[in-house]
């Protein structure tokens, strides 16, 4: 990601942008984020038919994938990789975005993401209360749970190579990692 730092930009600015233009707002900063690449798409997909599934099935509400802008405040507009919306609280999809905190977020850490998903967004999801964030590092092959209370996530599970995580918000789902990450090994 490459920020551009003028100056402050707000939802306003960030609403000029064109559809589909390759940005977030990171507190304030206008940052460039480059398009995936197919072994992070792939593990986006593993995830989101898995969730999804899981929501349908149970009628719990609504799962997204990026693109898709959440706002957050006047200086945060996010596009994480997947996010679930209970059903109680789907009044915050509007037309044009999410207005105000998924209950679920899930990051795909990438080279130039990696620092805004593990600093800044952790940091700005934990504050607007994200109930739960899923932190996924395709280069060590493991998934991070972190549950939010009282505006400070604690990490409630970790896999690494091989294994499963849990969720919290999302009762009786259990993702392997063999799940995660099939269809995107190195050869």
């Amino acid at each position: 990601m490459v920020a551009l730092k003028e100056k402050a930009h707000n939802i306003k600015d960030y609403k000029l942008l064109p559809e589909g233009a390759p940005y977030q707002l990171i507190e304030g900063e206008l940052v460039i984020t480059p398009a995936p690449n197919p072994r992070h798409q792939i593990i986006s997909a593993n995830l989101f038919k898995t969730i999804a599934k899981h929501v349908d099935e149970r009628g719990a509400g609504i799962v997204l994938y990026s693109p898709v802008d959440v706002y957050l405040d006047n200086e945060n507009a996010y596009q994480p990789d997947i996010v679930f919306i209970p059903k109680q609280r789907q009044e915050t999809i509007k037309d044009d975005g999410i207005y105000g905190t998924p209950d679920l977020v899930v990051e795909i850490l990438s080279p130039s993401t990696a620092y805004y998903d593990l600093r800044k967004k952790f940091r700005i999801y934990e504050k607007y209360g994200v109930r739960e964030y899923w932190i996924v590092d395709p280069e060590m092959g493991s998934v991070e749970v972190y549950f939010n209370e009282q505006a400070h996530f604690s990490l409630t599970g970790k896999a690494e190579g091989k294994g499963e995580v849990e969720s919290t918000v999302l009762k009786g789902l259990k993702v392997t990692l063999t799940e995660v990450f099939s269809g995107c090994e190195r050869t």
